[in-house]
């Protein structure tokens, strides 16, 4: 499994979305915006965190958690390639983290979460094969996100969308304090401060770039687990 990660207003969507149409031999799975950003459980639980962040932080971070977990269980048993949109690690190191150190997460739900979060990495996920970093700055991210209007998205602010780009930087390019299982998984960096929607040529380059990493991962992850095989033998 490679997992596509960034911050928002990165261009995930039109790059996923190219990704899906080029390679074929690939699983693509979006990540389930939907479900928080519309009103699935009667309102929108996305809407409600941006709007008040103290009182639905942990509603959107539990929920968030749960679509995530279920989504990586299910595409660790794939036999074809697959990439995901988004993670659990994403969802703790810079989602939940940042609710926390704002002050959005109190301490007893920050150690809730954190309860749920180690059970479900050691039990539950194989760590991925890599991850793709969408990079970006945070004010052309902003930029992006008050440009494409979602309704959801109306009370989001560029003091948040610099707090999540902080935090993808040091989840993915310094590591600092991330969990063990997976602090050596590679990391593809994607410069997107270009506009993927116009800029075609570095888009299929990009696809390019994402499929060769993965083929490289791929048979470095079959070579690991050929070497394991081997060593268990009589």
């Amino acid at each position: 499994m490679f997992i596509v990660e960034g911050n928002i207003g990165t261009g995930k969507s039109t790059f996923l979305a190219m990704l899906q149409q080029s390679l074929t031999d690939t699983l693509v799975t979006l990540e389930a915006v939907d479900y928080w950003q519309n009103e699935s459980n009667g309102q929108s639980i996305l809407q409600n965190f941006y709007e008040s962040p103290h009182r639905f932080a942990y509603s959107m971070e539990t929920i968030a958690l749960k679509m995530r977990i279920q989504e990586h269980i299910k595409q660790q048993q794939s036999l074809m390639p697959n990439i995901v949109e988004r993670s659990i690690y994403s969802g703790y190191h810079c989602f939940a983290k940042n609710s926390f150190e704002q002050g959005f997460l109190n301490q007893l739900e920050w150690n809730i979460y954190n309860a749920w979060f180690n059970f479900l990495t050691s039990k539950q996920c194989l760590p991925p094969q890599g991850f793709i970093y969408l990079q970006a700055d945070p004010k052309l991210s902003y930029e992006r996100t008050v440009k494409r209007e979602r309704h959801a998205e109306d009370s989001i602010s560029f003091q948040y969308i610099e707090q999540i780009h902080q935090k993808h930087e040091d989840f993915l390019i310094k590591k600092i304090g991330i969990h063990d299982s997976i602090a050596h998984v590679p990391v593809l960096i994607l410069d997107c401060n270009y506009d993927l929607l116009t800029n075609k040529n570095k888009l299929l380059d990009y696809v390019n770039t994402v499929q060769q990493f993965i083929i490289t991962h791929n048979q470095k992850n079959y070579a690991t687990l050929t070497k394991k095989f081997d060593a268990c033998q009589p």
